[in-house]
């Protein structure tokens, strides 16, 4: 009897979830202390002509912190990427560009800007908190015999966000993100995501993020390969001073 009242109370909950208590389900589901990576990034323009980057990936306290350098292409080989989420100030990104020997700043004026020439933007970079979001439960769903919540996110007016909303599709069972698309100021859509992930080391893990620029016809496709977690990562690690230091993975 025990058991029933506890299954019918845990069915209840599921329910009963707001947009407000999905997202904190979604920021608090179980992940690795770090993650360590190497990405393929792969552009491809409306003509079907396609670009891929390289670089080695290192992040830590739900992807909060995050440091990238470049491998390919040669041209790029030695750019570094630094990101630290701050929760009541500006995230702090900063770009080394070794061929002017100069690390740049990118403001929040500029967090709309494509990262690296992908669909990506520096704001689609960082995680989306509570603080800064209103989010609104829109329905339920079910694809492929699985169930999901269909979340609305929008930005509070004092984010300066370059969106106006993200609708996303969230696995009832593990709560991470199937797809979602994200709408531009004027309310159109502007990009469409997916998300696949494998199980690793007890932990979801996503290894391939295809972002679609629909308005530019432009995609964007992200393979993580040779992936480790939990691997104590210094906090030293993530400085501008780390930029410089090319490592080996």
């Amino acid at each position: 009897m025990r058991i029933y009242f506890r299954l019918l109370l845990m069915v209840s909950l599921i329910f009963s979830q707001n947009g407000l208590d999905i997202s904190e389900m979604i920021q608090n589901r179980k992940v690795p202390k770090d993650v360590s990576n190497i990405i393929n990034m792969t552009l491809i323009n409306s003509k079907g002509k396609k670009r891929t980057n390289k670089m080695i990936s290192k992040s830590k306290d739900r992807n909060k912190k995050q440091i990238m350098w470049f491998l390919e292409p040669k041209g790029d080989k030695g750019v570094a990427f630094l990101k630290i989420e701050k929760q009541d100030k500006d995230d702090q990104m900063k770009m080394w560009l070794p061929a002017f020997k100069k690390v740049r700043r990118i403001s929040s004026k500029k967090k709309g800007d494509s990262f690296m020439g992908s669909d990506l933007s520096y704001e689609d970079l960082s995680n989306r908190d509570v603080k800064n979001n209103n989010f609104i439960k829109l329905f339920d769903e079910i694809i492929d015999d699985k169930e999901y919540f269909v979340l609305e996110t929008k930005p509070k007016k004092e984010l300066n966000s370059f969106y106006s909303k993200h609708i996303s599709w969230v696995d009832k069972d593990n709560m991470t993100i199937l797809k979602e698309e994200s709408y531009d100021k004027k309310g159109e859509l502007k990009k469409k995501k997916s998300f696949k992930y494998e199980y690793i080391n007890s932990y979801f893990i996503a290894t391939s993020i295809t972002v679609e620029d629909v308005q530019k016809e432009h995609i964007t496709k992200v393979f993580m390969s040779d992936i480790s977690v939990d691997n104590d990562l210094p906090e030293s690690l993530f400085h501008e001073r780390s930029l410089r230091r090319f490592p080996t993975y």
